[in-house]
C-alpha cells in the first residue's frame, strides 16, 4: 500500500491532537446535554470512534450510510442513503460526523434528512474540509483540518474500498486512481 502513497499530509499524531481538541470543544458546547453522534459510514468510522472517546458527555453513537461515490474517484452527483437510524431524534441534539466534505452535497441531503426528524439541533463535524468553491451546500460547525485539493486516503478514507486502515492521511498517487 505504501508504494501508492504520494505524500503523508497529516500524521497520526496530528490527527490524535486535533481530534482531542474537537472533542473538548464539543464537550464544552454541549455541556449538560446528551448528544447523538451520527457517524457517516464507512469513511467516518475511524474519526467518529476516536472523536466520541474524546467527548466527555453521554453520547449515543448511531450510524448512517450515504454515498455519492461508489467505487469511483468522482461524485456521481446523487446521494444514496442506504441505512437508517435506530433512534428517535425528536428533541435531541445531533452531531453528524463525517470524514471529508468536498462539495457538501451528501452532507446537505443528510442534514435535511435529519432535520425532518425534528431534533433540538443539528450540527456537522468533519475531519477534513476541502473548502472547494463548489461547496455551496453546507458549512460544518466543527472542522478538523483544511484539506488540499488532493485525492486522499487513510484514517478511514478509502479509494475503491482500500487504504482505510492507514493511521495517517495521505495523498494517493494519480496513477493509482486514474487507471
Amino acid at each position: 500500500m505504501n508504494k501508492d502513497i504520494k505524500e503523508i499530509l497529516l500524521s497520526e499524531e496530528d490527527l490524535n491532537n486535533r481530534v482531542a481538541q474537537l472533542g473538548a470543544q464539543i464537550t464544552k458546547d454541549y455541556a449538560g446535554n446528551e448528544l447523538i453522534v451520527i457517524c457517516l459510514l464507512k469513511g467516518g468510522s475511524v474519526f467518529a470512534s476516536d472523536l466520541v472517546r474524546n467527548i466527555d458527555l453521554k453520547v449515543d453513537l448511531q450510524f448512517l450510510s450515504a454515498s455519492s461515490y461508489g467505487a469511483g474517484h468522482q461524485s456521481s452527483g446523487s446521494v444514496d442513503i442506504s441505512a437508517d437510524l435506530t433512534r428517535d431524534l425528536t428533541g435531541r441534539h445531533v452531531l453528524i460526523c463525517e470524514d471529508l466534505v468536498e462539495t457538501g452535497l451528501t452532507l446537505s441531503v443528510i442534514v435535511q434528512y435529519i432535520k425532518e426528524q425534528n431534533p433540538a439541533s443539528v450540527e456537522v463535524c468533519v475531519l477534513l474540509d476541502k473548502e472547494l468553491e463548489e461547496n455551496v451546500y453546507i458549512k460544518p460547525k466543527y472542522v478538523g483540518f483544511k484539506c488540499p485539493e488532493e485525492f486522499i486516503v487513510g484514517y478511514g478514507i478509502d479509494y475503491a474500498h482500500h487504504y482505510r486502515n492507514l493511521p495517517y492521511i495521505a495523498a494517493l498517487k494519480e496513477e493509482v486512481y486514474l487507471k
